[in-house]
C-alpha cells in the first residue's frame, strides 16, 4: 500500500467524501498509515458515524451509582467501595468466518475490556444466533462457536454462567456471536484510560504484533458477506494462557500507582489505543512502531498500526517507572516494550526506523463523520402486522406441548452449556439452566449478582420498537425470577446495512424502545456495541438488540430458581393472559406462521411484578419462580417440573381459545410457588402492588395435568416431557444425552 489515492480509500472501507475529509483536515495527501488510522478509526465498529446520535438518547438515570462512562466498559456500585464493572460485545462476522477463533478472541477481547478497568473478570454470557439447526453450516458454525468460548473461556478460567441461543433462517448467511464480561473491582482500583502528563512513558504489554486481524474492525464488521467472501485473513488468532497472565499482571500492576492510563488493544489495535487515550486526556503520543514487540518480520508501519493481535495492552505509566513496570510483566512471561512517551500537542506522530510515517490531531481520529441517515417504515411491516393469524387451534395439544418443548429455540441447551465450566471461581449459586438468570456470590460481602441477556428477535422483527421494549422488560424479569434487584443494562444492538432506509428504521424503533423501557424501569445503559452490516446476499438479519443486565442481591442466599420444589405447594399465576399470539413461538413452531403484533408490554405493571419478586423472594416467601416468555404457560410450567421430576395439576380459565390461554405470550407473567401457609401475606403483597395473583394449581405426581373450564387439555408424564425437552440439540448434533 506504498501509492495513496481514492482506489485504496475505497479498498479500506471509506468513501470519496471521506477521503477528501482526510485530505482536508491534513492539508495534503495522507500516507499509507495515516490512510489506515483513519479508515480503522471512521469504520462504523471503531466511530459509529452512523449510530452515535441514537446512542445519546440511551438514557443514564439509575438506582445505583454508576461508574466509568466513557471508558472500554461500565458499571454501578454493588456495596459499598464494591463496583460491578460489565460490557457486551458482538464477534459476528469473524465468527461466520472462522466459528472457533472468531468466538475464542470474542471472549478474549470482552474480557480485556473488564480487567483494563481494574475489575477482576468473574463471569461470562454469550448471546448466540445461527440458520435453521436442520442444515449443516447452522451444525457446523453452532459447533465451532460453543468449542471456541469453551476453549477460551476454560483455559483463562473465567466460569460461563448463562446466555441464550436462537436459530432462525435469518442468521444462515450471518451468525450473531455477542459475548459478555463481567467483572468486579473495588474504590481506589478501577483504572482510566485518559492519558496524561507530557513525557510519560507509553508502554505496548502483553502479546506479540502479527499480521492477525489487521483491518479486521473496518474489512468485517462494516460490510455485508457476499457468496465469495474470502476473509479469512483478517480473523485475530487468540491465546487463553497469555490472557490469563496478563489479567494477574494488570490485575497486578494496578493495585499499585505506577499506571496513569490503561487501555484494550481491540478493534482497529494500535490506532484505536493511541488515539483514544490521547484525546481522552486531551494530549497526543510520539511513539516509535520500531520498538513494539513483534513475531513477524517485515510488517509496515499501516500493517502495525492495523493489526488486532490479541493479548495486548497500552499502558502509561509515571516517568521513573519503567524498570520497575518491565520486570513486573517479564515475571508473567509478558513483553513489555516502552514505546514512545505523553506530548502536550494534541496529536499522534509515529515513528518507523527513523522516520515520521503518520502525524495527525488526535480529535480529528476519534471524532470521525456523522451521517444522518434516512429512516423509512417498511410497508411489509403493516402487512405482517395485519395478517390473519386466526389460526385452527389443534386437535391433540398435549402432542402440541411435546411439539414446542423440542422445537431448538425452547428445548434444552444443555448440549451447549455442559462444555462450559461454569463453577470455576466456585461463585456460581444458581448454574446455567436451573434458573432465569445466573445468580454469583461476591467473597467478603452479603450481597451477590445476578446476570442474564435477553432478546425476543421474532418480535423485534415484527416491531422493533415494542421488540426492544420487550427485550429489556424480560431481562430485568429474568433477574426479579431469582431474587435480584434489575440494575443497570449493557447493549449489544445488530441490525443490517444502515445505508438501506428500513434497516436504519429498524435500528431506530429499537433504540427508542430500550431507551422508553430502561427510564420505566431505571435502568441505565452504562455500556455496550453496535453491530451493523449483518446481512448476507438475500436479506439481513432480523433485527438483534441483544440486552445484558445486571441484578443486585442484598442476599445472596435469598434467591430463587424454576423448579418445584414440595408436594403439596400452590402454584400461583402473577399477571394476565390475553388475546395475544403474534410473534409467538406456538404460531411459528406449529402453524409456520410469523406474523401478527408482538404482545403489548405495560412497563408500569412490570415494573410491579419485578419488585413483587424481588420483595417477596427476599422475605423468603416463594419457593420456585419461572419468567412466563416463549411458549407461554404450557411451556413455563412443564419446564418447572423437570427438575425434581415432580408434577402439578393446573386448572385455568379459558381465554378466548384453548391454545391462546396455553401458549399466548402475554407479557408482565411469572409462575410461582409458594406453601399455603404464605399464600395470605403474599395476596396481601401483590394487592398492594397491583400485581395480579391467581392460585391455578398444586405441585405433586409425575403427570403434568392442564385444565381448561374442567376439560382436560394436557395429561403427560413429567419423563416424557422432560425427554422431549432434553435431547433436541444432541440429537441434532449426532449425539446422545449423558
Amino acid at each position: 500500500m506504498s501509492e495513496v489515492n481514492l482506489k485504496v480509500a475505497l479498498e479500506l472501507g471509506m468513501n470519496e467524501q471521506e477521503y477528501n475529509h482526510v485530505i482536508e483536515i491534513l492539508g495534503r495527501t495522507p500516507t499509507s498509515t495515516e490512510l489506515a488510522m483513519y479508515s480503522v478509526e471512521w469504520s462504523e465498529h471503531c466511530g459509529y458515524p452512523r449510530s452515535k446520535s441514537l446512542l445519546k438518547l440511551l438514557p443514564k438515570k439509575s438506582k445505583y451509582p454508576t461508574r466509568a462512562e466513557g471508558e472500554d466498559a461500565g458499571g454501578i456500585e454493588i456495596a459499598d467501595g464494591v463496583y460491578c464493572i460489565f460490557k457486551m460485545e458482538s464477534h459476528n462476522h469473524p465468527s461466520q468466518v472462522e466459528p472457533r477463533q472468531g468466538a475464542a478472541t470474542g471472549i478474549g477481547g470482552i474480557l480485556r475490556d473488564i480487567f483494563t478497568m481494574g475489575a477482576r473478570p468473574v463471569a461470562l454470557l454469550d448471546s448466540l444466533r445461527f440458520g435453521d439447526l436442520n442444515t449443516d453450516k447452522a451444525k457446523q458454525l453452532l459447533h465451532g462457536v460453543v468449542d471456541g468460548i469453551q476453549f477460551y473461556g476454560n483455559c483463562v478460567g473465567v466460569p460461563t454462567v448463562a446466555g441464550e441461543i436462537y436459530f432462525h433462517p435469518s442468521y444462515r448467511d450471518n451468525c450473531l456471536v455477542n459475548v459478555m464480561a463481567v467483572g468486579i473491582g473495588k474504590t481506589g482500583q478501577i483504572a482510566t484510560s485518559k492519558g496524561e502528563g507530557p513525557g510519560n512513558p507509553v508502554l505496548v504489554v502483553g502479546n506479540r504484533t502479527g499480521r492477525d486481524g489487521i483491518g479486521g474492525c473496518s474489512i468485517l464488521a462494516s460490510h455485508e458477506f457476499s457468496e465469495d467472501d474470502q476473509k479469512r485473513p483478517t480473523v485475530q488468532i487468540g491465546d487463553p494462557f497469555t490472557e490469563k497472565c496478563l489479567i494477574e499482571a494488570c490485575m497486578e500492576i494496578l493495585q499499585g500507582d505506577a499506571v496513569v492510563a490503561i487501555k484494550d488493544m481491540g478493534a482497529a489495535g494500535i490506532t484505536c489505543t493511541t488515539s483514544e487515550m490521547a484525546a481522552a486526556g486531551g494530549v497526543g503520543i510520539d511513539f516509535d512502531l520500531a520498538k513494539v514487540p513483534m513475531r513477524e518480520e517485515g510488517m509496515e508501519p499501516w500493517e502495525i498500526m492495523m493489526s488486532e493481535s490479541q493479548e495486548r495492552m497500552l499502558v502509561t505509566i509515571k516517568q521513573g517507572r519503567e524498570d520497575e513496570v518491565i520486570t513486573l510483566f517479564e515475571k508473567w512471561n509478558l513483553n513489555a516494550a516502552v514505546v514512545g512517551h505523553i506530548i502536550k500537542e494534541e496529536k499522534l506522530i509515529v515513528r518507523f526506523n527513523g522516520d515520521i510515517v503518520a502525524e495527525v490531531p488526535t480529535q480529528s481520529l476519534v471524532a470521525g463523520p456523522h451521517y444522518k441517515m434516512p429512516a423509512v417504515r417498511p410497508e411489509w411491516i403493516g402487512q405482517l402486522q395485519n395478517a390473519d393469524i386466526n389460526v385452527t387451534e389443534p386437535k391433540d395439544l398435549n402432542k402440541t406441548l411435546i411439539s414446542l418443548l423440542s422445537s431448538p429455540n425452547i428445548a434444552s441447551k444443555r448440549w451447549v452449556y455442559e462444555q462450559y465450566d461454569h463453577m470455576v471461581q466456585t461463585n456460581t449459586i444458581i448454574a446455567p439452566g436451573a434458573g432465569d438468570a445466573a445468580v454469583l456470590r461476591i467473597k467478603g460481602i452479603h450481597e451477590g449478582i445476578a446476570v442474564t441477556a435477553d432478546c425476543n428477535s421474532r418480535y423485534c422483527y415484527l416491531d422493533p420498537f415494542v421488540g426492544a421494549k420487550i427485550a429489556v422488560a424480560e431481562a430485568g424479569r429474568n433477574l426479579a425470577c431469582v431474587g435480584a434487584d434489575p440494575a443497570a443494562v449493557t447493549d449489544c444492538l445488530n441490525f443490517g446495512k444502515p445505508e438501506k432506509e428500513d434497516r436504519f428504521w429498524q435500528l431506530t424503533q429499537a433504540v427508542l424502545g430500550i431507551v422508553e423501557s430502561c427510564e420505566a424501569l431505571t435502568v441505565p445503559v452504562v455500556s455496550g456495541n453496535v453491530s451493523l452490516y449483518n446481512e448476507g446476499p438475500e436479506a439481513a438479519v432480523y433485527p438483534t438488540p441483544t440486552i445484558g443486565m445486571i441484578g443486585v442481591l442484598k442476599d445472596v442466599e435469598k434467591h430463587c430458581t424454576i423448579a418445584f420444589k414440595s408436594t403439596g405447594d400452590k402454584i400461583i399465576l402473577l399477571g394476565e393472559t390475553f388475546n395475544e399470539l403474534g410473534g409467538s413461538e406456538y404460531l411459528s413452531v406449529i402453524h409456520d406462521l410469523e406474523a401478527g403484533c408482538p404482545p403489548n408490554i405495560d412497563l408500569k405493571r412490570e415494573n410491579n411484578l419485578q419488585q413483587f419478586l424481588v420483595k417477596t423472594i427476599s422475605d423468603g416467601l416463594l419457593k420456585s419462580a419461572h419468567d412466563c416468555s416463549e411458549g407461554g404457560i404450557a411451556v413455563t410450567i412443564a419446564e418447572s417440573t423437570f427438575t425434581n421430576a415432580i408434577g402439578a395439576e393446573i386448572e385455568l380459565d379459558m381465554i378466548e381459545k384453548a391454545d391462546i390461554t396455553l401458549f399466548s405470550e402475554s407479557q408482565s407473567r411469572a409462575i410461582v410457588t409458594a406453601s399455603e401457609d404464605n399464600l395470605l401475606i403474599l395476596e396481601e403483597i401483590a394487592k398492594k402492588m397491583n400485581t395480579p395473583f391467581k392460585i391455578i394449581g398444586q405441585v405433586g405426581g409425575d403427570l403434568l395435568k392442564i385444565k381448561i373450564n374442567n376439560e382436560e387439555v394436557v395429561n403427560s408424564t413429567v419423563k416424557e416431557l422432560c425427554h422431549a425437552h432434553l435431547n433436541p440439540i444432541y440429537e441434532a448434533m449426532g449425539e446422545s444425552c449423558k
